[in-house]
């Protein structure tokens, strides 16, 4: 629930800093004025929150449980002993790793536990939907490793596991990611075990986006056939901004030496903390709920917009996320995107697959339910929802800012109305 108003919620920063506070409170009142649909975002709750400014931000906790470069960890080793057990259990693995500090260092940790530099990775192309650290040249990954990429057919939209079995059979990688960050169907987990097992890769599923989903049993889950699960901890699952990796026991000393010393030094033990109770929160039956709520309103959301003529690439969704191609809207993804946030509707611009415009400018835009749905707004209201996109795409083509300030006050209603967790009722 939202956190109940007070004179000064921090009267410690105020006196400090009060130019920092300003902007605290600016962007409490952002995001709860606005309808928030990038899907990587999300709202953590009170607790989680709680936990993520607590005394444990003063620990330097080098090594792990038992085995630390720093006396004093007594109560830090239960800390982070709590949060990987709640991981293990949750995911059904045989172990975790809570240290990583976020999505992209987890992913650097497989490279150095299973690669050497130029060694080959086979990952879903970024403008396809895939993420940087998944071989992408312009990152480290495509840098000292090589890269070798699979996309999607232009007629489906959809991962062709023909071509990524080609592909591996031809180029022998050492890894195989499957995952990304525009990926609006279900994973086939099982069918890239195959390709794994058959060229001899470490399966790697990257599944950032969709871990909450997994955890509330909306989305099948990758434990039966991967070798590491790599995942943020915010998004769909609504913990702190970290990260974890899940193995099975036979990758597990790998994984934990490429995290620490390979790649970190000590971990920020408050936000291992954070981890612990959105893991906690996951293991909830309302999670579970919530979980299968997102998918709902993302359907219906993606079937309100086709039928006002927005082309979702892959047809619609299987999860969290909409991929919108604006092409036929006449109106590139970034005036979109700016037009929308306006109105109070925070989407991202993001390309398309075979997008003919530039990356910084592309043809479409990215939208989620997560935020959404943790507010509590229901699959009746994307309807609702899918007028005011429709409006402000057509006023941002026509240079109509009358209507997309009519849109912001009809947000900020509805916003009113549904309050979101873990804000100060602002």
């Amino acid at each position: 629930m939202a956190v109940q108003p007070s004179e000064d919620r921090r009267p410690a920063l105020s006196a400090a800093d009060p130019e920092l506070a300003a902007l605290v409170r600016a962007e409490e009142r952002l995001q709860a004025d606005t309808l928030r649909l990038i899907p990587s975002e999300n709202y953590v709750s009170a607790a989680v929150l709680e936990a993520s400014g607590t005394v444990l931000q003063n620990k330097y906790s080098e090594g792990y449980p038992g085995r630390r470069y720093y006396e004093g960890q007594q109560v830090i080793d239960q800390v982070e002993t709590l949060a990987a057990e709640r991981a293990e259990a949750l995911f059904r693995m045989d172990h975790a790793n809570v240290q990583p500090y976020s999505g992209s260092p987890a992913n650097l940790a497989v490279y150095l536990a299973f690669l050497r530099p130029g060694d080959t990775v086979l990952g879903m192309s970024l403008p396809m939907g895939g993420h940087l650290t998944h071989g992408w040249g312009v990152s480290a990954t495509g840098t000292w490793f090589r890269g070798v990429r699979y996309g999607v057919r232009r007629d489906t939209g959809r991962v062709d596991l023909d071509e990524v079995r080609d592909l591996a059979r031809a180029e022998r990688p050492k890894v195989i990611f499957c995952g990304g960050t525009a990926v609006p169907r279900v994973i086939d987990f099982a069918g890239f075990a195959e390709i794994a097992r058959e060229t001899g890769a470490v399966l790697v599923a990257d599944v950032a986006h969709i871990a909450g989903l997994i955890a509330g049993g909306a989305h099948p889950s990758p434990a039966p056939y991967a070798d590491v699960v790599s995942t943020t901890t915010h998004k769909t699952l609504r913990g702190p901004r970290g990260a974890m990796l899940l193995t099975t026991a036979e990758h597990a000393r790998a994984i934990d030496r490429a995290v620490f010393p390979g790649l970190q030094g000590g971990p920020h033990n408050q936000t291992t903390a954070a981890i612990a109770v959105a893991l906690k929160e996951a293991a909830a039956p309302e999670f579970a709920g919530y979980a299968h709520q997102v998918v709902a309103n993302a359907r219906a959301l993606g079937e309100e917009l086709a039928a006002r003529g927005f082309d979702l690439v892959s047809g619609g969704t299987d999860n969290h996320l909409l991929l919108i191609d604006l092409t036929g809207k006449d109106v590139p993804g970034k005036t979109a995107a700016k037009a929308l946030d306006r109105a109070g509707i925070v989407v991202n611009h993001n390309a398309v697959p075979y997008d003919t415009r530039k990356p910084f400018d592309p043809s479409g835009i990215r939208i989620g339910t997560p935020a959404l749905t943790s507010r509590g707004v229901p699959a009746a209201a994307m309807g609702t929802v899918a007028r005011w996109i429709d409006r402000v795409v057509e006023a941002a083509r026509t240079g109509d800012e009358d209507t997309v300030s009519e849109v912001r006050a009809e947000v900020k209603v509805m916003m009113d109305a549904c309050p979101a967790p873990g804000l100060p009722l602002v």
